[in-house]
């Protein structure tokens, strides 16, 4: 059996000779304890050194990346081929399958090979002679620091970090526009102040205010390049009947070195944003068609890399760029936000006010998909992005035409689900047909029992009869005025004392009543 043992030096071949005793890989490591001992086990048969760190760089990348380096190639033609019938014990399974495809050798790797390979690295200063410790010590250093810059280099998980420098300086170049036009606009406007309520377009004003420098000028100035014929003709008309003040040449020269800085810091912002926008394409296609290149570029800012918005859940996605007013709803115990950052998507934007914190959990869930699709995934196409998109498109169809019934008042009746009753065949008999004697309300049977009780009392009366009737009420009514008196001075003084006087008119009010049915009465009485 051969061995190849990879080194920052060069590459080693070695020779097992008893192949018995590395079946007992728990005590492998007692045999080499000693180098005499490893000696007896294993022995150099070839040494390939590297001639300098970049070959050994070279080397070292292919062995990560599971290839054959041509260091490598030279040392299997050289040395193995010619042992063709004896296995190679290697170190990683991947490189031994591609050996084995283009070589034609037979590699072999388990746990007793990498037991063996502990053993020779244990034992390599003696076993490795011409090399002496300080060289070996030297080239691993020098290697190590080779391949982590080279790593930090070329690594696909850094790219991102152009993405998060270019929102940041997007954003910086978005405020200082805004201060350097602002600062145009109020400077030029002490001299010609028409012209911005004529030209509302920032960068449009820049261009003219530096081709007409004075006021005086715009009538023999040609505009044509910059503004419409109309504008234009509004411009050299207002230019005419201005109220602006005079200015120095001094003064119109710093405003138009002004003007310069506004659109070279435009034209820049431009082929900035030509630039992320390739960037964004190229490393998250998919979250680029979800949310946007500026909103996707935002987002992994935020995050501070494409892998570390991977392991973001599609809630905290959601809210990513609301933090402050979530802890401030927690603290409150109010109401949390429904999106951050992901607000400024164009799906989002198009949703009614109603709707918005649907899609943005929705959308959220689908970009959470997208950015690990695209951090952890081998493909670079955009076609999950793109069906995630066609299906919330779809779905916010539905939620706005689900809003538009329920105006028209169509959608209640389309959406409502009758409750279902169970009708059973069954029929029940009715007794109600049974009698023939017609039937009448309870009501009316209490009225007439009430009518067949009353006394029939007979409609003609003598004028004797009424008179003594009449005397017979009075004296009853007086003996039960005379009964009541009593019983009333009595609650009077159960009564509250807060409320005398009302007692007292109703008592007035009640014997007034009393004398004049008496007075009724007698006049009946006498007549």
């Amino acid at each position: 059996m051969l061995v190849l043992f990879e080194t920052a030096a060069g590459y080693a071949i070695f020779k097992v000779f008893d192949e018995a005793r590395l079946q007992e890989v728990d005590s492998l490591y007692k045999e080499f304890e000693t180098p005499e001992k490893a000696n007896k086990i294993v022995k150099l048969k070839h040494f390939e050194k590297f001639q300098d760190t970049t070959e050994a760089l070279a080397a070292a990348t292919a062995l990560t990346e599971g290839k054959i380096g041509k260091s490598l190639k030279k040392v299997l033609k050289k040395v193995v081929a010619k042992d063709a019938h004896e296995q190679l014990a290697i170190s990683d399974a991947k490189l031994g399958g591609v050996i084995k495809e283009k070589m034609d050798l037979s590699c072999v790797h388990n746990s007793t090979v990498a037991e063996l390979m502990r053993c020779i690295r244990s034992q390599m200063e003696n076993l490795i002679t011409g090399l002496p410790p300080k060289e070996i010590s030297a080239m691993s250093l020098g290697l190590a620091h080779s391949l982590s810059r080279y790593k930090l280099k070329f690594s696909p998980d850094k790219v991102d970090t152009m993405i998060v420098q270019a929102i940041s300086l997007l954003d910086d170049l978005d405020k200082e526009l805004n201060n350097y036009i602002m600062r145009c606009r109020e400077w030029y406007g002490w001299h010609f102040p028409e012209l911005g309520k004529v030209v509302t377009d920032n960068l449009v004003y820049c261009k003219a205010v530096r081709k007409i420098g004075d006021r005086t000028n715009v009538a023999g100035s040609d505009l044509s390049e910059i503004l419409p014929e109309e504008i234009e003709a509004e411009v050299k008309l207002a230019a005419e009947i201005s109220m602006g003040t005079e200015v120095s040449e001094q003064d119109i020269g710093n405003i138009r070195h002004l003007c310069d800085q506004v659109i070279d810091i435009t034209e820049y912002r431009t082929q900035l944003y030509d630039y992320l926008k390739n960037r964004m394409t190229a490393i998250a296609p998919n979250l680029t068609v979800m949310v946007g290149e500026l909103v996707g570029a935002r987002l992994i800012s935020h995050a501070g890399s494409l892998l570390n918005l991977a392991k973001h859940p599609a809630s905290t996605v959601q809210i990513l760029g609301a933090e402050k007013a979530l802890f401030r709803a927690l603290k409150t115990r109010k109401d949390t936000p429904k999106y951050g950052l992901i607000y400024h998507a164009s799906l989002v934007g198009q949703t009614s006010a109603k709707n918005k914190g649907k899609i943005s959990r929705m959308l959220a869930a689908k970009a959470a998909l997208a950015i690990r699709y695209d951090a952890l995934g081998e493909d670079t196409n955009a076609e999950m992005g793109v069906e995630n998109r066609a299906k919330l498109e779809i779905r916010l169809r539905h939620l706005e035409e689900k809003g538009i019934r329920r105006i028209s008042g169509t959608g209640k009746a389309m959406a409502k689900a009758d409750k279902y009753q169970h009708k059973s065949e069954v029929r029940i008999y009715d007794p109600s047909g049974d009698s023939t004697i017609p039937s009448t309300s309870k009501k009316r049977k209490f009225e007439e029992v009430e009518e067949a009780e009353e006394p029939v009392t007979p409609a003609v009366k003598s004028k004797k009869a009424k008179k003594q009737t009449l005397q017979e009420v009075v004296e009853e009514e007086e003996e039960v005025a005379a009964e009541q008196t009593p019983k009333k001075k009595k609650k009077k003084k159960d009564k509250k004392e807060e409320e005398p006087e009302v007692e007292d008119v109703a008592v007035t009010e009640s014997t007034e009543k009393k004398k004049k049915k008496k007075k009724k009465i007698k006049e009946e009485v006498d007549e």
